[in-house]
């Protein structure tokens, strides 16, 4: 049997798939991917090293595989005395106890060793004591260029002040000091000689670096030597403070550090560093790499400068690491970024933002020291190359450089793991020099000098029985070695007993079984009276003495071989432990039968294979053969209601005739809920008293069955009833007294607001108290809450106001304020005094760039004086609703990451600058800011004048520890500019958090991929609780990996529909650069990837981030070559067996490389057949190769292929192998298909396309070109660009062209492989034919403004146009398309009406003025809903005004809405629109929708967008999609086509069915006609609204048509009513030269008069010309 797989993989990683197939088909019936047995080893060394948990059976009678799990080895029949199984071992060599008076850092143990095979892993526990006050060495190494003058000033009148500072820490100080500017060489110092002896007036002469003072504990010799010091100075920026860092830390006895202290290393500079090989110098040759070594001469002055290079940052961090030396990088803002970046590559470090005159460095220190003290950093330096380690802790958390947060003074337990590795680099690790393979790792914490010993080493030991070989042992017939317990056969000999020599005589007879003809059932090779069966893929496919067992053929439970749970042998599955049955089908244990007592079966029934068969068996008997009253106990209850009733007080339907009832009755005082279960209740209507009662025993047996009830009923007090109707007679009276008081009031109050003494009274106060939010039905993190302002709205008020979070928690402080110096992120929002465009929203548009570079500068140079801020970052531009006169206007949304001690200083900060409406060069809009920390926030709104309601924008602090209802409250705190008094100063708000109706997370902690990946694929797995529909958010963040270096950032939604239980996140991998950049090292990628902002009643389960490590090529393990090939026996009677492992893969999208190995034998050469997947392989074409490898050249690009190889010898053809499949590369697609233009006015034209014909590939993106042309097709202009990146829609419409001027317009496809050839047209609108009296209707089609500026330009906006007949039409409505049919001067139809939504309730309704031969004097409005109602009109007598806003609709509901102009000749024609605002609502209160949910506009009724395609010069193809929200079932459509400008009857068209996508083919137009289209949905409620289009198919070169070269058409026949008559159609051969390539047409016509329905299959083939691409089926309907 031949079997198809696709082998497009490297060889390697082909093998490694090929074994994984093999397993899921039932070929590995072992655990751990059965990669023991796969190895095939052949001795007990080899079979070791294969894995950590292989064992060898040296039994000599064993005859299943002998390399194996040791517990498949046992239960195959290997005795425990004969298996071998390497152990690793782990002792602890020295250890004493840590004694806390010793005021030193200490460890436990001491001394360990461990022995470890490949794979295998070990771990300790080790005790590591660091006291709370220890020795400090405290060496300051200061920049001396010129540029750090007044800094050296100031440190030199604080030497004191830093003295103070030290014996605050400690008792035990030492202080030094360096200094440092840079190589004495060019570029980076002036070489003249007036500037080496002084640089600057009053400096010293330059230098590298030096050693001034070396560590003292003398605090006044420290200040009178640095007294002495000047400045000095270099030439470029960048400084040479890495060969000052690394001086000081070699040179250990020169700068004075001490064993046991804390060296902390203070780095002050303001200016960037030079690295190693950054220079020009370095590339060419002249500086050798730094030698790590001290090179102070006696001055302690650097003298190797200009010898060696600088060193590089891995060898800074691993340098100081070493010698326990600690950083603080104290930078000015201007070198921030730098050492921000640098400073996470040191385990334990230090940065701090320095005054421009170092002013503040004491301060800077104490912060730094006191961050450091709770860090601990333990390394594992000399680690060999084949082992890795990791320190982990349950108690301390680990940061991101990998250090850990402890407390001083206490003993801190850590845990350290080894492992060690199997492969490296492709390479086993046994093969690794000895020194890669063992060593003595030292475990060093911070500060510690002595450290922990751990001497570690791989196993590679050879097995003992391989040393006590038996050499031509008897047990071998004296011809092989003896070994254990299996004989290694000298060359020319085989067998078990190496008994059998090619040269014996066959003997054929001893493997025939009986019964058969062919030797070894014909599954086998006999050789010297012993079957050896064929191996399929190096895996054994068949067993037995004589082969006839196939290891396929056991059986299988639910599809699984053996069930999984076991191996086939023999024709029988062999189970595994804890299973039985003949597959494996049946569990041992009785574990599935226990019944909710603890008992087997509720004692009524018996186990038999897990399952319970019980005795009786019922409608209400569970599987564990229990009574389930949940199993339909409602429809029970019901049931025998009346017979209760009657039985028990004798009422009901059943009254005084209870004979019928045979219920056994039992009356209780009161019904215990832990008895009963569940509880039957239901109210007697004679007395409305509630009644209770439950059952025992099974429900199916009524009369079995005893009824338990309650004796007491539960009734209302009667004696009240009387009252009801007086209290509902007084509640309405009440009400109408106080409406009619509060219309009165109303009057007076509007009376009183107009005197002169009133006016200027006013209250300003939120218009709800109480909001109440549903955490599942929240979709965004904030709620906009309306502020109203009442009285005289004449002035401006501004309001500030403050948001407190979970103020339920009466006296709970925030986690932050613990800690004043940890940092938080402030949330940032200013309104920019400047209007929003849309293309602020895109991130990648030149206008976002700009001004979130604008902002981000300003803020930054505001911020950078409070101490401790970082940069602002995630900025983001938006609209705010409801904000007044300004709501147009850009809010700005930014983070600002600085102390939460600095919170009262932003805020002040942010104030003084929005009331100077300037944030230095960025201009603001007063009266709004909000400022948001972790935990409450503050800000201001403004009332302009007249305005009387805006916004607060509410965050709702929403966190995942949430209880689960929480409160929030907003306080409008006062008015500072302004006369309004607070009215209603608090709002509440209320979240309520539901039980989770699902649990998202991701599979696992932690993934590993390989760069050759690509692409990281983790799975993110959901857990249903509720069935329904979940969403989150995923979004991936930098750990050591960086976006854009080693990955792509990714961030999007994942919405599980109801069912769904797994998605997948993809994150694209980067491969690395030539020269890396220059903080990359070589240490371990990985990035995080979070899950975040769970919707619809979904929670985060167990884990919800995930780290994935990115493997850099030469650190993926490899996969080790199948071995054992020469193995493989040759097929009988001298044939050649099939080549070995076949491979293919694409060199070009004309060429594949097809390889493999050599059968056993000799062959003379081999032939290779490939063809064309899908078609037959009797026309596969054949080559004749000599070596094993053959390229396939002149080929089809993107095209699927399959291959087969054998070899030949001079007995013939051998056998063939499997059937390879490839698939050659992508290239450039040809020219897209002709041109279409609908020509809407001499300004507008719609431009559709064709796919092209040949797309060599998956089309990914169109690009439209057009400019201006003179008469001899010459471009005269720029020429605009359009880029198209959705390959469906092929068409867009361009406005605002230039009037009577000739374009030409060229269009080209893009797939993987590029851009391919243009299609091209030139066209002056203005000789086309007139535009409609009603623009067509163009959905989801980009509009493109011709005179816009940028080189691709924006889609400036989506029509959403739906056109509808008037209710009750059986016609489509036509619009007039004739100016005769209107008197002169009457406006035409306002054209391209739009849709906006500001809110749920509300929109806004745009159009364009329309065409008029007089002026337009004004406009009419009208809506309603579409299923009737009130009509709503609104007149707008402003001629220029083309918008208005429309409020108080009802969500979910659909308006009709009718546009007209009016000119002093009357009323034009109505524009019509169906439209529906989408949203979320109150499920008690379905018109009232839930604050802060999100809305979206919808024309839920119309069908899709209309898409035609132009087929040739007389036809097209027309398709659109199901309306989303038809109103009823649909029937199917109608179609109308009929010429714009009249001539010709209309055709209709109707077509049955409902599909999501409809598509039409239509015959028989004419070129250079305008053609109008109406598609309309025909429900069970008639026809629903229009989509229109027009469509003109523009005539071009007369050249080949190619869209249709090599096509292939076959229709298949409707079965329609009788009243339509068959035709028998044409079949014929067409060689017209419109066509590239001979088309044979064959059809089946059902015609009436009207109209004829076809459906139409068609599958792209080859011609002699033509180009192949993928097969496809596509369904056309025809008129």
């Amino acid at each position: 049997m031949r079997r198809k797989r696709m082998n497009v993989l490297p060889r390697a990683c082909a093998r490694l798939l090929l074994v994984s197939l093999l397993c899921t088909t039932g070929l590995c019936q072992w655990s751990k991917s059965n990669r023991c047995v796969l190895s095939r080893a052949k001795s007990c060394t080899e079979c070791i090293r294969v894995d950590k948990d292989c064992s060898f059976c040296i039994d000599k009678s064993f005859e299943e595989p002998r390399c194996d799990l040791r517990e498949n080895l046992l239960r195959s029949g290997c005795g425990e005395a004969n298996i071998v199984y390497t152990w690793g071992e782990m002792r602890t060599e020295k250890n004493f106890s840590i004694n806390t008076s010793l005021q030193r850092t200490q460890v436990s143990p001491q001394a360990m060793s461990m022995r470890l095979r490949a794979g295998e892993e070990m771990s300790f526990d080790m005790d590591v004591f660091q006291p709370k006050e220890s020795p400090v060495d405290l060496y300051i190494l200061m920049d001396f260029s010129y540029s750090m003058s007044d800094d050296l000033d100031n440190l030199k009148s604080m030497g004191h002040n830093l003295a103070d500072f030290l014996q605050a820490l400690t008792s035990n100080y030492t202080i030094g000091f360096g200094k440092f500017v840079d190589k004495v060489s060019s570029p980076q110092t002036d070489m003249r000689p007036e500037k080496l002896r002084e640089p600057w007036h009053n400096a010293d002469s330059p230098f590298s670096f030096k050693n001034v003072i070396r560590l003292t504990s003398n605090i006044n010799h420290f200040s009178q030597e640095l007294s002495k010091e000047r400045i000095s100075g270099n030439l470029d920026a960048p400084e040479g403070g890495f060969d000052a860092i690394l001086q000081t830390a070699v040179c250990k006895d020169q700068i004075g550090w001490r064993k046991d202290s804390t060296h902390l290393l203070v780095f002050s500079t303001e200016s960037a560093f030079h690295y190693e090989a950054d220079g020009t110098n370095v590339l060419a040759g002249i500086l050798a790499r730094n030698d790590e070594e001290c090179h102070l001469d006696s001055h302690g002055t650097y003298v190797f400068d200009t010898k060696q290079d600088y060193p590089s940052v891995p060898t800074l961090v691993r340098l100081l690491g070493q010698h326990n030396i600690i950083p603080i990088f104290a930078v000015t803002n201007h070198s921030y970024s730098y050492y921000e970046k640098l400073h996470k590559y040191f385990p334990i470090s230090e940065i701090g933002v320095l005054q421009e005159d170092s002013s503040n460095i004491v301060e800077l220190l104490h912060t730094a020291f006191e961050r450091i003290r709770s860090k601990m950093d333990i390394r594992a330096d000399f680690t060999p190359k084949a082992l890795k380690t990791d320190f982990t802790s349950s108690v301390f958390e680990k940061t991101e450089s990998g250090s850990f947060h402890i407390t001083r003074g206490k003993v801190s337990k850590f845990h350290m793991h080894v492992k060690a590795l199997e492969y490296i680099g492709g390479q086993h690790v046994c093969s690794l020099p000895e020194k890669d393979r063992q060593g003595v790792i030292h475990v060093k914490p911070t500060s510690l000098s002595d450290s922990l010993t751990v001497s570690a080493a791989v196993i590679c030991d050879v097995c003992p029985c391989e040393q006590q070989q038996e050499l031509d042992s008897p047990k071998c017939s004296f011809h092989g070695n003896f070994v254990c317990g299996q004989c290694i056969c000298h060359p020319g000999w085989r067998g078990d007993t190496c008994d059998c020599s090619p040269a014996s005589s066959p003997n054929n007879e001893a493997c025939i079984r009986p019964g058969d003809a062919e030797p070894c059932s014909g599954r086998g090779e006999c050789l010297c009276g012993k079957c050896q069966c064929y191996s399929e893929d190096q895996t054994l496919r068949f067993d037995g003495a004589f082969c006839e067992f196939d290891v396929l053929q056991c059986p299988r439970t639910s599809g699984f071989l053996c069930n999984d749970r076991g191996r086939c042998s023999r024709g029988a599955c062999v189970c595994e432990s804890g299973w039985e049955g003949p597959g494996c089908e049946c569990p041992t244990s009785n574990d599935t039968c226990i019944d909710s007592r603890g008992g087997i079966c509720n004692n009524h029934g018996r186990c038999e294979c897990g399952r319970c068969i019980c005795d009786m068996a019922s409608l209400y008997t569970s599987s564990t053969c229990e009574i389930s009253y949940s199993l339909g106990f409602q429809a029970v209850c019901e049931s025998i209601r009346d017979c209760v009733r009657c039985q028990t007080w004798g009422t009901g339907n059943l009254k005084g005739n209870c004979s019928s009832c045979q219920l056994q009755i039992q009356m209780v005082e009161e019904l215990k809920k832990e008895e009963a279960g569940e509880y039957c209740s239901f109210q007697d209507e004679d007395d409305d008293c509630t009644y209770h009662y439950t059952l025992e025993g099974d429900p199916s047996t009524l009369p079995n069955t005893t009824v338990r009830v309650q004796k007491n009923k539960e009734c209302p007090p009667g004696s009240f009833l009387w009252l009801i109707p007086l209290l509902i007679f007084l509640i309405l009276l009440l009400g109408l007294l106080l409406l009619l008081c509060w219309k009165f009031c109303a009057c007076c109050k509007a009376c009183l607001a107009l005197l002169p003494c009133c006016a200027r009274g006013r209250t300003v106060g939120f218009k709800e108290d109480h909001y109440m939010l549903r955490h599942s039905l929240m979709s965004s993190d904030h709620l906009d809450t309306p502020l109203v302002r009442s009285g005289s709205l004449k002035g401006r008020d501004t309001v500030r106001w403050k948001i407190h979070n979970n103020v339920h928690k009466q006296g709970v402080t925030s986690p932050a304020a613990a800690n004043p110096k940890d940092l938080i992120p402030y949330g940032l929002s200013l309104r920019l005094a400047r209007l929003f465009t849309q293309n602020l929203v895109k991130p990648d548009s030149r206008e976002c760039e700009q001004l979130r570079k604008e902002v981000e500068e300003n803020l930054n140079d505001v911020f950078k004086h409070i101490p401790g801020c970082h940069k602002v970052q995630q900025t983001k531009f938006r609209l705010q609703p409801n904000s007044g006169k300004r709501q147009d206007h850009t809010i700005v949304d930014t983070v600002l990451t600085a102390p939460y001690s600095a919170k009262p200083d932003i805020i002040k900060v942010v104030e003084k600058h929005v009331s100077h409406e300037a944030f230095n060069d960025l201009k603001v809009a007063p009266g709004y800011y909000t400022v948001t920390s972790d935990q409450d926030a503050q800000g201001m709104v403004e009332f302009q004048e007249a305005v009387e309601l805006v916004d607060v924008r509410v965050p709702l602090f929403i966190r995942d520890d949430d209880d689960d209802e929480k409160q929030l409250q907003v306080e409008a705190i006062e008015v500072p500019n302004g006369i309004a008094k607070i009215g209603r100063r608090v709002v509440n708000i209320t979240i309520i958090k539901e039980q989770a109706s699902s649990l998202i997370t991701f599979l696992q902690p932690a993934y590993s991929h390989s760069r050759f990946d690509k692409l990281a694929k983790i799975p993110v797995l959901r857990e249903i609780i509720d069935n329904g529909k979940s969403q989150v958010t995923y979004r991936t963040r930098d750990l050591t990996a960086k976006d854009g270096r080693d990955y792509t950032f990714t961030e999007g939604e994942l919405v599980f529909q109801p069912g769904e239980t797994r998605k997948e996140v993809q994150v694209p991998l980067l491969e690395l650069t030539e020269i890396d950049t220059l903080l990359n090292s070589c240490q371990l990628k990985q990035f995080a990837i979070d899950l975040l902002h769970p919707k619809y009643g979904a929670k985060i389960g167990r884990y919800p981030q995930t780290t994935v490590t990115i493997a850099d090529p030469e650190l993926v393990d490899g996969v080790p070559l199948m071995t054992g090939l020469s193995q493989v026996p040759q097929s009988p009677k001298g044939r050649l067996s099939a080549p070995l492992n076949p491979n293919a893969h694409a060199l070009s999208s004309r060429e594949i490389s097809f390889n493999w190995f050599p059968p056993p034998g000799k062959p003379l050469g081999y032939k290779v057949k490939y063809w064309i997947q899908g078609d037959p392989e009797s026309e596969a074409h054949l080559i004749d190769v000599k070596t094993p490898s053959a390229e396939l050249t002149n080929l089809y690009p993107f095209c699927d292929y399959e291959m087969q190889v054998c070899a030949y010898n001079a007995m013939g053809e051998g056998t063939y192998s499997d059937v390879i499949h490839c698939r050659t590369l992508e290239e450039v697609p040809s020219e897209p298909g002709r041109l279409a233009f609908n020509v809407v006015s001499s300004t507008v034209t719609q431009l559709s396309w064709g796919e092209p014909a040949e797309t060599n590939g998956v089309i990914t993106a169109y690009e439209v070109s057009y400019g201006l042309v003179n008469d001899d097709n010459v471009p005269i202009g720029p020429v605009k660009k359009v880029l198209v990146e959705e390959p469906r829609k092929r068409t867009v419409l361009i406005e605002n062209l230039r009037e009577s001027q000739p374009y030409r317009y060229t269009v080209k496809a893009r797939n993987g492989a590029g851009w391919g050839p243009q299609r091209e047209a030139t066209i002056n609108l203005a000789t086309q034919p007139k535009r409609p009296m009603s623009i067509p209707i163009i959905p989801d089609v980009p509009i493109i403004d011709a005179e816009g500026g940028e080189d691709y330009d924006s889609y400036l906006m989506y029509s959403a146009d739906v056109l509808r007949s008037p209710a009750g039409s059986k016609r489509p409505s036509v619009s007039d398309d004739s100016d005769s049919r209107k008197a002169l001067g009457i406006p035409d139809t306002p054209t391209r009406l739009v849709f906006s939504a500001l809110g749920p309730t509300s929109l806004k309704v745009s159009w364009q003025e329309p065409r008029c031969e007089k002026e337009v004097q004004g406009y009419s409005v009208q809506y309603q809903l579409l299923n009737g109602g009130e009509v709503h009109r609104i007149t707008i007598p402003n001629p220029s005004q083309n918008s208005v806003v429309v409020e108080d609709l009802l969500p979910n509901h659909s308006y009709i809405f009718k546009v007209k102009a009016q000119s002093e000749e009357g009323w034009g024609p109505e524009r019509e629109g169906v439209i529906t605002i989408e949203s979320q609502v109150d499920p008690q209160s379905p018109l009232s929708p839930v604050p802060g949910s999100p809305f979206t506009l919808s024309t839920p009724c119309a069908p899709g967008p209309l898409v035609f395609t132009a087929l040739s010069p007389d036809s097209l193809h027309l398709s659109w999609e199901r309306p989303r929200e038809p109103n009823g079932p649909i029937l199917g459509y109608r179609i109308t086509c009929e010429m714009l400008h009249g001539g010709g009857e209309p055709r209709t068209i109707y077509v049955e069915g409902d599909n999501l996508e409809t598509t039409l083919t239509v015959p028989h137009l004419s070129e250079n006609v305008p053609y109008k289209f109406k598609v309309q949905a025909n429900t069970t409620q008639g026809f629903g609204p229009e989509r229109e289009g027009l469509i003109t198919i523009e005539s071009q070169d007369r050249g080949a048509f190619s869209q249709f070269g090599g096509q292939q058409y076959m229709r298949e026949v409707y079965k329609f009513p009788t009243e339509y008559t068959t035709k028998t159609s044409i079949s014929h051969s067409s060689l017209d030269p419109h066509f590239t390539d001979g088309m044979v047409v064959t059809t089946q016509h059902v015609e009436n008069s009207s109209s004829t329905l076809t459906q139409e299959f068609v599958s792209h083939t080859v011609m002699a010309s033509g180009t192949l691409t993928q097969q496809v089926e596509r369904q056309f309907y025809q008129a």
